[in-house]
């Protein structure tokens, strides 16, 4: 039975429930998955669950009417911080983990998680899109991850432990949250109301990954479309590279001037190239060579999201993804 109508990840709620009933929670975790699992979510309900005014906490069962739970829904709580990447921006600001110059360390989320409870018996932050803490980010966290407040938690929420540096990997309890269940993601999809054809859910949900984010990029016809003749082109023999960058240009400028739209657009186009290449890697295939060359182009493609999330200059990136792509060696 799914968590307060989180699917899928009743294993982590139960590792949770134990450390909380021994006594035993950590103070600092690090929340790894894809994308479009619940783990932003789950980090959510966890903090209504352990600031819950009226359930013990160990039970891990929020009550979710008292004045704390509709606090924490509203991101209103007093005790809880919750910082994101602006889409704008590469990485997370200084600012929201220790404030603006004029006031370092005396705001920003490690000021206010080592301030006192106001209402409930813990501090709680969450960190979101800790994918892009970079070097002076990360520096700026490690007291607070060496020294945790008194009845403090600090949740970072990433995709990969590779992505995380070395400093906040080595301090943070890791919590791996795995690709939903292809019968999850299908009545998600039905219950999300992006179809209302149970055929169609199924559909997307076995070319979702096991992420409800990616099926909802999928319910767009349009990119279904062109994803279609992306792979169509993937898979001649010879890759034309100026008309596949091309192909893809056109495509992303549809999305309009807004930035973070057009990098959404972007990486779903690069994401069935992915989808496309683990397929390929997946057949059985004798000659060594075609399978050293779809492994490095899988490669590439993922080297090309995450030059999507730094905000790569996007022409450029497409003309060099679709070159490299084009080679032979």
């Amino acid at each position: 039975m799914a968590w307060h109508g989180i699917d899928g990840h009743d294993d982590v709620v139960e590792e949770f429930r134990r450390a909380i009933g021994r006594g035993r929670l950590a103070s600092s975790f690090l929340f790894v998955g894809p994308p479009g699992v619940g783990k932003r979510t789950f980090a959510m309900k966890l903090a209504q669950a352990m600031l819950c005014s009226t359930r013990s906490e160990s039970s891990l069962d929020p009550c979710e009417t008292c004045p704390s739970c509709r606090q924490v829904a509203a991101g209103a709580h007093p005790d809880l911080t919750v910082v994101s990447k602006p889409d704008d921006k590469s990485f997370l600001p200084l600012e929201l983990l220790i404030g603006e110059r004029e006031h370092r360390r005396r705001e920003g989320l490690c000021h206010h998680l080592a301030l006192k409870p106001s209402l409930g018996g813990r501090k709680i932050a969450v960190i979101d899109d800790a994918d892009f803490l970079n070097s002076e980010g990360a520096n700026a966290l490690l007291k607070t991850l060496e020294e945790p407040p008194p009845r403090s938690v600090l949740i970072l929420i990433g995709t990969s432990p590779a992505k995380q540096l070395p400093t906040i990997r080595s301090r943070c309890q890791l919590i791996r949250f795995q690709p939903l269940p292809l019968d999850v993601v299908e009545r998600l999809v039905l219950s999300a109301g992006l179809t209302d054809d149970p055929a169609e859910a199924r559909r997307l949900a076995q070319h979702s990954e096991g992420s409800l984010e990616r099926a909802r990029d999928l319910s767009d016809a349009e990119l279904w479309s062109f994803r279609d003749a992306i792979v169509e082109r993937l898979s001649c023999p010879v890759l034309n590279s100026v008309e596949l960058a091309r192909a893809v240009s056109a495509f992303v400028d549809q999305a309009g001037r807004e930035a973070s739209a057009r990098r959404a657009r972007l990486r779903q186009v690069i994401g069935a190239a992915v989808e496309f290449y683990r397929r390929r890697l997946r057949e059985p295939c004798d000659d060594v060579t075609v399978s050293d060359r779809n492994a490095a182009r899988l490669e590439r493609c993922l080297d090309a999201l995450e030059q999507i999330d730094r905000n790569a200059n996007q022409a450029t990136l497409i003309e060099c993804w679709a070159d490299d792509l084009a080679r032979d060696d």
